[in-house]
């Protein structure tokens, strides 16, 4: 069995709901235990991808707060608490006990609490004397949000313009980088697994990966360490590779218009925590979720946009069909709709049909989501031309160059600000020769349209930076993420970018690290092995092939890269296995909003905003 992060994050969660007691067999809790459940804003955004509502009551779950929220005392029942060790939560807790909320207090951190924050819950509990009440503390090094079985997010806001600020100190990047490494080690703590770590040398990609390698080896000296590789849930008996990357190392990705099914929906119609909200066909707003119980969803996500609209046809007229049979075999009219009540005919096929009932109306209403997902997205693809947005900035990638008027055309067609934004960064970053009179157009044509230009500003000084990449790298280092280290993949990596098969930079550059051959492109990787003595540089480690990954991105990643990755491990004989993590999960206008703050930073562009519309 491969290593689904999903399933072991959604185990580690039931057990803590079951007041960290083992779970039956069924997965779920003792049902005899009712208790309250207490949360943070961040541990809600945990249990909602992977605890439904109606699943809390298998839990034993009865009632469910915000830990902000005011609350009224509930006697006879446990309360189990899910938040972040902060002085503000401790401080909640300290308060609800002293008040006598609730009877007892199962206490659990999403992240290893510090000594600190938990001898200021003793003393606070101890003069309040109300200590009695706290029955447990747990550490549960959950600290991270899955999405999907190999998908995964920190949720960490804003990270890429807080590590790329000019203006940061050594000591904020330090901070940052440490929450980062938190994160990381409660997916592994999770998985129960201590890979072998990959990264490039220099950049936040090195300093993350050299911080887990010693938090991961401090870890491992404990007596009860988290880590019991070799027992039922490893799926194989080699390691898994770990391999850390920056969003520098592939900025086009973070921004560019893709044309796929999932990443579509999540870039056009804000896809956020499985869920998303858009018009329904009779008017009002549809809440939707897609996630692993989505059928449609886990086949599809990868199509292109046209692709999906063709599957749609088909599922809707073999349900069609199907119905028809049924109705045909009952007696039935040919072409009803199937709502079981034209049911006649002998008993045998009226159980038959009794019997399918369920499973062609659960069909029914997963094609007519997608079937009103698809309408609304035709609808902005048709207003944007999105289309074309994809089609160019692909083909600019791969000529490294586009037609003056093709681009100009572009930026005064349809789209919104920030699509215009976006194809014109994008142009940049593909341009292997900038031309000057040509950018000056762009511009124009940006402000034209009062467009915020600061984004822009800002790759257009990493392009020169780059450019002369030599010299930046004698000047002054006054910042921990030294410049030219940070800026050389914007353009170096386009190069790279699209081989043949049109095999993005980071799907390649994971594909060479999992077969563990010496090859140029990643002979100067760095390596980590926690287990291994620190002494030793880690080469006998390396030998591949890896059968499984995790791929993380520093800075906010994407489903473009998700549905690269996964593509690429389904393809492999035998299939291979890729988690895909990032800081945060970011749409293309959501990361060029950060591209933005930084130009500000930098003390670029205008003051116009950078409306989506």
């Amino acid at each position: 069995m491969a290593l689904n992060l999903r399933q072991k994050h959604t185990e580690c969660i039931a057990r803590m709901l079951n007041l960290n007691q083992p779970v039956n067999a069924t997965g779920t809790a003792n049902e005899e235990v009712y208790k309250i459940l207490i949360y943070d804003k961040f541990c809600q955004n945990i249990l909602s991808p992977l605890i439904h509502v109606k699943d809390l009551r298998k839990h034993g779950v009865t009632l469910y707060f915000l830990i902000d929220k005011d609350r009224k005392p509930v006697h006879g029942v446990p309360a189990v608490y899910f938040v972040q060790p902060n002085q503000t939560n401790i401080q909640r807790v300290i308060a609800d006990a002293s008040r006598s909320l609730y009877d007892s207090f199962h206490l659990n951190f999403s992240s290893s609490i510090p000594r600190p924050l938990l001898e200021e819950l003793a003393s606070g509990t101890l003069n309040s004397d109300s200590i009695n009440r706290i029955s447990k503390v747990h550490d549960q090094y959950l600290e991270f949000v899955t999405l999907e079985d190999s998908l995964f997010s920190l949720a960490q806001k804003s990270s890429y313009v807080q590590l790329n600020d000019p203006s940061a100190g050594d000591r904020e990047i330090e901070e940052i980088v440490e929450r980062i490494v938190t994160g990381l080690f409660c997916v592994l703590a999770t998985l129960a697994v201590v890979p072998i770590i990959r990264c490039p040398r220099g950049g936040p990609a090195e300093m993350v990966a050299s911080a887990l390698d010693q938090r991961l080896r401090d870890h491992l000296l404990s007596k009860n360490n988290l880590f019991t590789e070799g027992g039922s849930f490893v799926s194989s008996f080699q390691r898994p590779i770990l391999c850390i990357f920056d969003r520098n190392f592939e900025l086009s990705v973070g921004i560019q218009h893709d044309f796929r099914y999932r990443a579509l929906v999540h870039d056009v119609l804000g896809l956020r925590l499985n869920r998303l909200s858009v018009q329904g066909e009779k008017g009002g707003m549809r809440s939707y979720e897609l996630d692993s119980s989505d059928p449609f969803w886990v086949v599809n996500g990868s199509l292109e946009f046209p692709e999906v609209a063709v599957e749609i046809e088909s599922q809707l007229n073999k349900y069609k069909k199907d119905v028809d049979e049924v109705n045909k075999r009952t007696g039935g009219t040919d072409g009803a709709e199937f709502d079981g009540t034209d049911l006649m005919g002998n008993t045998k096929h009226l159980m038959n049909a009794v019997n399918s009932l369920p499973e062609l109306t659960e069909r029914k209403q997963v094609i007519d989501k997608h079937t009103n997902i698809a309408t609304v997205l035709l609808g902005e693809i048709k207003e944007r031309s999105l289309d074309s947005y994809a089609k160019k900035e692909n083909d600019m990638l791969v000529r490294g160059n586009i037609d003056r008027n093709e681009l100009l055309g572009v930026l005064r067609g349809k789209g919104t600000k920030m699509d215009k934004l976006r194809f014109a960064v994008m142009y940049l970053i593909s341009s292997e020769n900038i031309n000057q009179s040509e950018v000056e157009s762009v511009e124009a044509a940006l402000r034209e349209f009062e467009v915020d230009t600061s984004a822009f500003q800002y790759v257009k000084k990493l392009k020169s930076l780059n450019a002369s990449v030599a010299t930046a790298n004698l000047a002054s280092r006054n910042n921990i993420v030294d410049w030219a280290e940070k800026i050389y993949a914007v353009t170096a990596g386009v190069k790279n970018l699209l081989s043949s098969d049109r095999q993005l930079a980071l799907t390649r550059t994971v594909e060479l690290l999992m077969d563990g051959k010496p090859n140029p492109e990643i002979d100067s990787y760095l390596v980590f092995d926690p287990r291994a003595p620190k002494s030793s540089s880690g080469t006998s480690h390396m030998r591949g092939p890896f059968k499984e990954a995790i791929v993380f991105m520093i800075g906010g990643g994407n489903y473009v890269e998700y549905g690269s990755l996964q593509e690429f491990a389904q393809c492999q004989q035998p299939v291979k296995h890729v988690i895909y993590g990032a800081t945060e999960i970011l749409t293309g206008v959501e990361f060029v909003e950060q591209l933005t703050l930084l130009g500000h930073k930098m003390g670029f562009g205008s003051n116009a905003a950078a409306s989506t519309r």
